[in-house]
């Protein structure tokens, strides 16, 4: 148990008098490019509360962007870093290892998905892992050419800004990328122009079809596919086009790549999202959930491939780092012992018969979506028109960090408000941050 009391706290307006002097020293040393969704400044937190400079105490349904699942200062992450800090902080992997790095690899090889043989690498983001995993599999297969889809999201590195879709903010004159990738459509159940019911079989037909005429399959390294979108929207494909696509890139010689830097680690009510339909990925990238706040993430996958890279040619000075390594374990016994994969589902079981009430009063949520504890809805204009509705949807956040409840928008076209509550908190604290965001969609409609 957590020792921030458990309950939704307002001393002062949100963000109070000392968030704001500090905001203040923000704007003066901070660069502009680095912006704040809430300038709330964080003083301490646990399970599901935040509890700011001002004393007020908020209700969290971000996580930190999904990163701490596990809630903030789990007892077996704390206990786990602080003798870490202890021993040692850092040697550098590569240079004289250590034994965490070894028991983290372990792991990720033995709970990712599929039984073959495999090896895993350690680095400090997700965008970190991504671009690895592009290097693996470009050095594997001896071919040049990516394809992402869509409302991807996949880092702000040259290599993975040229993957993520968006411009806004994340590519904006920030080019010239880096080059061979190519972009397909993504299945989008709500948003197919064929409608849901023939979307998985129509939108692998187009990808098939668009990645022969536009790349050609020999000169395809690797398809990298989010099983549930993030940033661009948590959009869940069609049942069975993630399995499609999977099983033609083996048909091909192609190394699918499944980005689960979000989905991963008991977030959808799986350990990966892929398990969901049986899909096994030639690799894997994890971090966010991963490491119970730390930076750490991971690139896991067939031994074969994983091992086709030189000496040399995969590592950082800091990947992997002892404490980052140690918080990682230690979050993962926590998911384990306390059965985080069903505790997810029981946060689905949560939010969406609230959220199918909300949308059966207001047809501005057109659609409702996502998986365990990372869920969605799309906000249009409503009454059979299904365009895009950003101002509802900044309406609606801002209400709710005002009235204490910490929350996240997201989607190509800003108008999708996500929720990714860290699992540890309780039933209660939850249905009363859907408590606070019904009464801030009522007074923002």
């Amino acid at each position: 148990m957590s020792s921030v009391p458990q309950q939704r706290v307002l001393k002062t307006a949100i963000p109070g008098p000392r968030s704001v002097e500090l905001q203040q020293r923000k704007t003066a040393a901070v660069s502009a490019g680095v912006s704040t969704g809430l300038p709330v400044y964080v003083e301490k937190a646990g399970g599901g509360i935040l509890v700011d400079a001002d004393g007020n105490q908020l209700i969290d349904f971000g996580s930190g962007i999904a990163v701490t699942t596990v809630g903030n200062a789990a007892p077996r992450v704390v206990e786990r870093v602080t003798e870490q800090v202890a021993d040692f902080t850092h040697t550098c992997f590569m240079v004289t290892p250590y034994e965490e790095y070894l028991e983290v690899a372990e792991a990720l090889n033995e709970l990712t998905p599929g039984d073959h043989e495999k090896r895993s690498a350690l680095f400090n983001s997700g965008a970190e892992a991504v671009e690895n995993a592009v290097k693996v599999a470009r050095h594997y297969t001896g071919r040049n050419a990516v394809v992402a889809f869509d409302h991807a999201y996949h880092g702000r590195t040259n290599l993975t800004m040229a993957l993520t879709a968006k411009n806004m903010p994340y590519k904006h004159r920030f080019g010239p990328f880096a080059g061979e990738v190519y972009r397909a459509p993504m299945s989008y159940p709500y948003r197919w122009p064929g409608g849901p019911a023939d979307c998985a079989k129509e939108s692998f037909d187009v990808f098939v079809s668009q990645v022969h005429a536009q790349v050609g399959e020999e000169n395809l390294a690797a398809v990298i596919l989010e099983p549930i979108q993030g940033e661009g929207g948590f959009i869940v494909p069609a049942p069975g086009f993630v399995k499609q696509v999977a099983e033609w890139c083996r048909e091909n010689g192609i190394v699918f790549i499944a980005d689960e830097v979000q989905t991963g680690f008991c977030r959808t009510g799986d350990w990966f999202a892929s398990e969901h339909e049986d899909v096994v990925p030639d690799l894997i990238t994890t971090a966010k959930g991963m490491a119970g706040g730390l930076p750490l993430a991971g690139v896991t996958g067939r031994a074969e491939i994983m091992d086709a890279v030189h000496g040399g040619g995969l590592g950082g000075t800091y990947g992997g780092n002892p404490v980052a390594c140690a918080s990682a374990l230690g979050a993962i016994e926590t998911m384990k012992a306390e059965d985080l994969c069903g505790r997810a589902k029981q946060v689905e079981g949560l939010f969406v018969p609230r959220l199918e009430a909300l949308a059966a009063k207001y047809p501005q949520i057109g659609d409702i979506r996502g998986r365990g504890a990372m869920l969605a809805v799309e906000l249009v204009n409503g009454e059979g028109d299904t365009t895009p509705n950003a101002a509802l949807t900044g309406a609606v956040n801002k209400a709710c960090h005002a009235a204490g409840l910490v929350t996240l928008t997201c989607g190509t076209y800003g108008n999708v408000f996500r929720f990714l509550p860290p699992l540890a908190a309780s039933d209660e604290l939850l249905s009363e941050g859907l408590d606070v965001f019904e009464e801030a969609f009522a007074a923002s409609v």
